[in-house]
């Protein structure tokens, strides 16, 4: 696409605000709006089967897709974060497991550039399109040992494992203040170093395969660790050889969105399948779903809210990306709000896909339905503990109340 060709009617009704939509972001996005189809197609077969099929990852990595947040000196876009998003959303209309990996997978090219250079060159030094894996919870157990760290544990929940060479893991390291206090750390380990449970057997996101992770005793060097949440220059030794604006943006403002945005754009696809089945159906009793005064509420009302979560969310990564260019430290009040917010995209789109299915009525529940499968896919994107809207919306209201904030991610 070149800086002549027309701007598509999705992005010109807000073009003036969003200068972040270059002629290549905008390129970016189309290439994966033309992977929905071929998405939406290979999705039952993804769910039956328990993976996102390799040539769907192949390709989103030959579209350049995985690159959008990757440094340009590794060959990456290195675009800002709204690029990424509405990627993920434009995969997600096609088949939401694979935006959710796409999602968790491709916001590592971000974190890894954190990382100090070294570990940089492990992954990227050969093959700058190798992928890395996740699963932050902290549950490893770390001795400290010279040159790095004796490092151990049984992880759950990492999504795309099969897909990729590398993985993050969590545990916790003492601060380096000497308080005693522990922190978050991510630890980078190779394939050789972990084994994959197959044992993802759940209600939805079934194509994600969402593994466990065990390691016995492997060494992660000094190198491969990164504290998660010392956004510092110090705790980012990266930014050495990676100074540019969009790595200064802290961890959790770039992960979160990576686990709720994916639920917009499948509420999006939600939406177009059922319109194509509201026109079409008659029910047993003789008359068109169309004609259903609950579906015609149902399918107004999911459209409304994708419309205004989407507002929220560019709105308010207009001001992370101002933060980060400026240097700004935006207030605690603020960044508690805006994951309280991001937080609850999957309850609201939840909601809505609810009622879609429940205008669908009694055929609606057949696995032929797609809606049936998407509906499945927002109640365990739910359960992420990144999504327990409940509990953030919590933390924030305690802090406008006066207490003091207790979430260390923040």
């Amino acid at each position: 696409m070149t800086a002549t060709t027309p701007v598509p009617d999705y992005v010109r009704a807000t073009q003036i605000s969003n200068e972040y939509l270059t002629p290549e972001a905008i390129e970016l996005i189309e290439r994966a709006r033309a992977l929905a189809p071929k998405l939406a197609e290979r999705a039952f077969d993804a769910e039956r089967n328990g993976i996102v099929p390799v040539e769907s990852v192949r390709e989103i990595a030959e579209a350049g897709l995985f690159k959008v947040l990757q440094p340009k000196r590794y060959g990456g876009h290195e675009m800002d974060p709204r690029v990424f998003y509405r990627v993920q959303m434009s995969l997600a209309e096609g088949c939401m497991a694979t935006a959710w990996i796409y999602g968790v997978i491709g916001v590592h090219n971000w974190q890894l550039p954190l990382f100090p250079e070294q570990a940089q060159q492990d992954v990227w030094g050969k093959d700058p399109t190798t992928l890395i894996a996740s699963t932050y919870m902290p549950v490893g157990k770390a001795e400290k040992v010279d040159g790095g760290y004796r490092f151990s544990g049984h992880w759950s929940w990492s999504s795309g494992v099969e897909h990729c060479e590398w993985i993050f893991l969590g545990g916790l390291l003492p601060k380096k203040d000497g308080s005693g206090a522990l922190e978050h750390c991510t630890f980078l380990l190779p394939k050789s170093d972990y084994k994959v449970v197959h044992n993802f057997d759940v209600l939805g996101l079934r194509a994600t395969a969402s593994h466990d992770i065990v390691v016995d005793n492997a060494f992660v060097p000094e190198h491969r660790t990164h504290r998660t949440n010392d956004h510092s220059d110090a705790g980012c030794p990266g930014r050495a050889t990676n100074p540019g604006w969009l790595y200064r943006i802290p961890f959790t403002q770039v992960f979160q969105r990576a686990v709720s945005s994916a639920c917009l754009g499948a509420l999006d696809g939600a939406v177009g399948h059922f319109r194509v089945r509201a026109s079409a159906h008659v029910g047993k009793h003789g008359s068109k779903t169309a004609e259903d005064v609950n579906a015609q509420q149902a399918v107004s009302e999911a459209m409304m809210a994708s419309d205004q979560l989407k507002l929220v969310m560019f709105r308010n990564y207009a001001r992370i990306v101002e933060c980060a260019k400026t240097g700004e430290r935006m207030p605690v009040e603020e960044r508690l709000l805006q994951r309280a917010q991001a937080s609850a995209v999957p309850k609201i789109t939840a909601e809505r896909v609810n009622e879609l299915m429940r205008a669908c009525a009694a055929n609606g529940v057949y696995r032929s339905n797609p809606i049936e499968r998407i509906f499945r896919d927002m109640h365990v994107a739910r359960g992420h503990i990144a999504n327990n809207t409940d509990h953030y919306a919590r933390l924030h209201g305690a802090v406008m109340l006066g207490l003091q904030n207790t979430d260390p991610f923040v």
